[in-house]
């Protein structure tokens, strides 16, 4: 259960989580979670994690991983920076003690930081398309596994759509 305010009534609530690859905006990884203030970045490590245990890419590579400010939180950089990976976060244009930015001067200059933001909107569009017409809107299911499932396979069909339009970019050899 959860309450948008004190004074709000609890309802079940479910958040989604998706993380793309900046070159084509392909899902690849997705899940859906119980709503919380800490379950997107419970989320997003625990699918880097996953992701990091089932992929057998040849060779390191260089891994970035792009969000918004909600991210900006001392654990998750940390996370991210013991995984490897290189935290492109937005940060608060005005850092306090109440709101402090937490990457170094390397990570903020990163010539991929710029890239890494002006992707982000990428996410968001799966988000949209999911709910444009579609089931998304109300889910009509209980429980947490179900609704994972279902947003799974709505992650799928956003890949397939999306790869048919990136078909189409690509000219006939």
């Amino acid at each position: 259960m959860y309450k948008k305010s004190a004074a709000g009534e609890a309802k079940p609530s479910y958040l989604g989580h998706v993380i793309i690859e900046n070159r084509h905006g392909l899902v690849v990884a997705a899940c859906a979670t119980q709503s919380s203030t800490t379950a997107e970045r419970e989320a997003a490590l625990a699918m880097l994690d996953e992701m990091a245990r089932t992929t057998t890419a040849p060779g390191p590579k260089r891994i970035t991983l792009g969000a918004d400010k909600l991210y900006q939180e001392q654990k998750f950089i940390e996370g991210l920076r013991q995984r490897g990976i290189a935290p492109h976060v937005a940060e608060y244009e005005k850092a306090s003690i109440y709101w402090p930015n937490f990457l170094s001067a390397a990570e903020r200059n990163d010539p991929g930081f710029a890239i890494s933001q002006k992707k982000r909107k990428l996410v968001e569009m799966v988000f949209g398309w999911g709910k444009l017409d579609s089931i998304m809107r109300k889910f009509k299911l209980h429980g947490v596994e179900r609704i994972d499932w279902l947003f799974r396979l709505l992650a799928t069909a956003n890949n397939l759509l999306r790869m048919v339009k990136l078909r189409k970019l690509i000219p006939a050899q």
